[in-house]
């Protein structure tokens, strides 16, 4: 079993409650970063909060929840060591854990259901990175440095 960083906005909070209890159901340990209700809070802080967790460790993977999924993903990645990924059904949450090596899902409450949101979270839980030919894209994504900013 794993330990799993969790959190979520004000947009992702019930959902992220529902795979929450699924996860400690299955015998997972889940950290929950918050939100815990409905009023209106900043996604980049959960995002943050939940990437920080598995880049140094506390976690072995993230599950971020929003609106979305792709608020909290854009937050998550800025954190280095993290690769998160938005997540719309099992075949791409299967994928990005056996191609890319993510270590945070993303999903979007207001675009996916509970039923679906649950299979999709033991596709991304149950696969393992493929390695061989898809090892240094991901080692290049990893070497990534942040650019400067455009001049206007």
């Amino acid at each position: 079993m794993a330990r799993i960083a969790a959190g979520a906005d004000h947009a992702g909070v019930q959902l992220k409650d529902v795979l929450v209890a699924h996860l400690r159901k299955l015998g997972h340990d889940v950290v929950d970063c918050g939100t815990d209700g409905l009023g209106r809070v900043d996604y980049p802080d959960y995002g943050e909060a939940v990437a920080r967790k598995v880049a140094v460790g506390e976690a072995e993977l993230g599950l971020c929840v929003c609106g979305t999924g792709i608020g909290m993903a854009m937050a998550a990645n800025k954190v280095p060591g993290v690769r998160a990924a938005t997540v719309h059904d099992v075949t791409s949450a299967r994928l990005t854990r056996r191609h890319n090596d993510a270590n945070v899902i993303c999903l979007g409450e207001r675009l996916v259901g509970a039923e679906l949101a649950r299979d999709a979270l033991e596709a991304f839980l149950g696969a393992t990175f493929e390695g061989g030919r898809h090892a240094p894209r991901v080692a290049k994504i990893d070497s990534l440095l942040p650019s400067e900013p455009i001049a206007q």
